[in-house]
């Protein structure tokens, strides 16, 4: 077994399935536009079934599509004769594969997809089979033979399957003009949707937890608020509450090396003025962007009235996952 050839074997299925990606290419048809078109103007929910290895792929072409703009669920065609059809609605799209088309699961419950009037969609690599013959539209995959040397595996049939319904997701993804905040929707735990849909609002410190000293605060005053605060900086405001600038950590090393008493300087006299700002309700990436091109580590989020509302800096970025 030591003097195989696992990189030949590897190598051969490769192109084998290449193969049959390449005749779904050539064999690809109106067929396709008229399955797609079932499908975007369909009013309930694309129901996809499928048996064995095409019903695992077929589970992956229903959360394929479901995460791209088109309401789709998988069924099990066993559990579907025994209670299962209940789901399915004459406003539904059936999209069902079967490489033979003469799946027994799938061609018992072909009747009652019929009878309910749902219009039906199939892949399969047999188009004179029964399940094509039931079919509004049939899509065709031409597959010649299956990488697994026996012919036995389904592997060529079922990436060629895989690639199709890849195909009707992208094309109806790209019909709809879904986009990314669409995707991050139904992806809030993700890190896009975490990009996508996390406000500054969501991650900033508030109330008592922002630092902030007054003006005529000594140096080492602010770096006990700075201490307590846990956020590397402070702002700092004048009697209205209002921002007159930031010290961070940086500001502080610059400030030792002045030699300057920490008691008796004012914050005001150190600080970095006309310093970067954020208003509330900007995504979190965005301020992240802020940050990253300013090269600074902390922000100050602020109202109208220029009067701190919140601050944040790079380590909250982290915990929230948006870096």
């Amino acid at each position: 077994m030591t003097d195989f050839d696992f990189l030949r074997a590897g190598r051969r299925t490769i192109e084998l399935e290449l193969d049959a990606v390449q005749n779904l290419l050539q064999h690809l048809d109106q067929r396709f536009s008229r399955a797609c078109e079932l499908m975007i103007n369909c009013r309930g929910r694309v129901i996809v079934t499928g048996m064995g290895k095409s019903g695992h792929i077929g589970n992956k072409i229903a959360a394929t599509l479901a995460s791209t703009g088109t309401p789709a669920f998988f069924v099990h065609p066993g559990e579907a004769s025994h209670g299962d059809l209940g789901m399915f609605t004459r406003d539904d799209v059936v999209l069902a594969l079967s490489n033979s088309g003469e799946t027994a699961e799938v061609v018992t419950i072909l009747p009652l997809i019929k009878r309910m009037q749902a219009p039906l969609i199939s892949i399969t690599a047999r188009p004179d089979s029964t399940l094509s013959k039931a079919a509004d539209v049939s899509l065709h995959i031409p597959v010649d033979r299956e990488a697994c040397p026996l012919g036995l595996a389904p592997t060529s049939s079922t990436t060629a399957q895989l690639v199709l319904g890849d195909a009707l997701a992208i094309a109806l993804l790209e019909a709809r003009g879904f986009s990314a905040e669409d995707f991050a929707f139904s992806h809030p735990g993700g890190a896009l949707g975490r990009r996508l849909l996390l406000m500054v609002d969501d991650i900033m410190h508030t109330g008592d937890a922002i630092p902030v000293v007054n003006a005529e605060t000594s140096v080492r005053d602010a770096l006990l608020e700075m201490t307590r605060k846990h956020l590397g900086m402070t702002a700092v405001t004048d009697s209205q509450g209002a921002l007159l600038g930031i010290f961070t950590d940086g500001d502080l090393r610059r400030t030792l090396d002045q030699e300057i008493d920490l008691k008796q300087t004012c914050i005001h006299d150190v600080m970095t003025v006309n310093c970067t700002t954020i208003h509330p309700g900007i995504l979190a990436a965005e301020a992240l962007q802020i940050m990253q091109s300013k090269k600074i580590n902390a922000l100050v989020v602020v109202d109208d009235a220029m009067k701190p509302v919140g601050a944040l800096n790079m380590h909250d970025m982290l915990k929230a996952g948006v870096i």
